[in-house]
């Protein structure tokens, strides 16, 4: 490692419990077949449980091997600025369209071929080509019905730094969603509208959680009451359980109106420069948006596809019926200044 990281990398990892580094937030190295004769990196910020399968059902058709490195996505960005050209990543397979933006940014990402690109609408991927969405997730409100009946919800995400939602709201502040989100209301909004929304929320006694998935648990047993998450951990919760979404206590309410609360973000991939003429990553990423994998993610992790052909997972609107706020994906890509602004109010020590 350098004496003097990059300006990003400093700022990044001088968030601390935000962005950890590759040792401290448990990254771990699966390598799917060492002895098949093709073999690509992947700097995965999808957990593994989520996606391992679907990497095998990839390696087991076209005889590549991935050696998948995992960790949190804004980690992974990290280790990927730090880096540079000396990675050997191939591909980062990355939780948002933030963190792909960063990457992008800083040039480190070859523009994908059209025969790629124009499988996916617009909205879903980088205007310069040099990153794809895969699957597409929205941020909700689950709420616990016995605690919260339905006509008592907030219209506005905003609306939750009124008191009466004092120490009921659940939080991840350092999850790459919420990072995305409060990046939404950047762009949406301006600095001075994010940094009064996450004061009040810090004000009204949040209950911090490490991820997503803790907050939904406790809501659907009754120990909080909301939660702001995304749209698909409540198929995964129910599929956990053995059972539906809709025989869960938990419900999802989509915020109306193009609130900011409603931001649709995807998981994406980009290529790295290196591996630009590299067949094997190609096929990689062509396998990505393929109708299999597309369903896989619809059916086992319940996020919505974003190839036209591709049904949508059960229990949820029609990602074309969702009203969503007016953010360019494109514009998600100020990683440390969000990170920045969710440190300086307090929601992280």
């Amino acid at each position: 490692m350098p004496t003097f990281l990059p300006k990003t990398v400093l700022a990044l990892a001088a968030t601390g419990v935000l962005v950890l580094g590759l040792a401290a937030c448990g990254e771990s190295t699966d390598t799917a077949d060492p002895t098949a004769e093709k073999k690509i990196t992947v700097y995965s910020g999808r957990s593994e449980s989520l996606v391992k399968p679907l990497l095998d059902k990839f390696t087991a058709q076209s005889g590549i091997a991935v050696e998948a490195r995992y960790a949190a996505t804004a980690a992974m960005a990290t280790q990927l600025l730090e880096e540079g050209e000396k990675s050997p990543a191939d591909a980062f397979f990355a939780q948002d369209a933030g963190a792909l933006g960063a990457v992008a940014k800083k040039g480190m990402f070859a523009p994908l071929p059209a025969s790629v690109l124009d499988q996916v609408p617009a909205t879903y991927r980088a205007k310069s080509g040099e990153w794809v969405g895969v699957t597409a997730r929205s941020r909700v409100l689950v709420y616990n019905p016995d605690l919260v009946p339905a006509d008592r919800l907030p219209t506005s995400v905003f609306d939750l730094t009124d008191p009466a939602w004092k120490g009921k709201v659940g939080v991840a502040p350092t999850n790459a969603s919420f990072q995305a989100f409060v990046t939404a209301v950047t762009v949406q909004h301006g600095e001075a509208k994010a940094k009064e929304l996450l004061a009040g929320l810090k004000a009204n006694d949040p209950q911090i959680r490490e991820g997503n998935g803790p907050i939904l648990e406790e809501v659907d047993s009754g120990k909080l009451a909301v939660g702001l998450i995304n749209h698909y951990y409540l198929g995964e919760l129910a599929k956990e359980k053995g059972t539906t979404p809709d025989t869960l206590t938990a419900k999802l309410h989509f915020f109306p109106d193009g609130d900011s609360g409603a931001l649709v973000n995807v998981a994406g991939v980009g290529v790295l420069k290196k591996a630009a003429q590299n067949p094997d990553v190609q096929a990689f990423v062509t396998y990505l948006l393929s109708a299999e994998a597309q369903k896989y993610f619809a059916e086992e992790t319940f996020e919505y596809p974003v190839i036209a052909e591709a049904a949508s997972p059960a229990g949820v609107p029609a990602l074309k019926d969702l009203k969503v706020p007016a953010v360019d994906l494109n514009d998600l890509d100020q990683l440390e200044a969000t990170i920045a602004l969710i440190k300086e109010s307090g929601l992280v020590p």
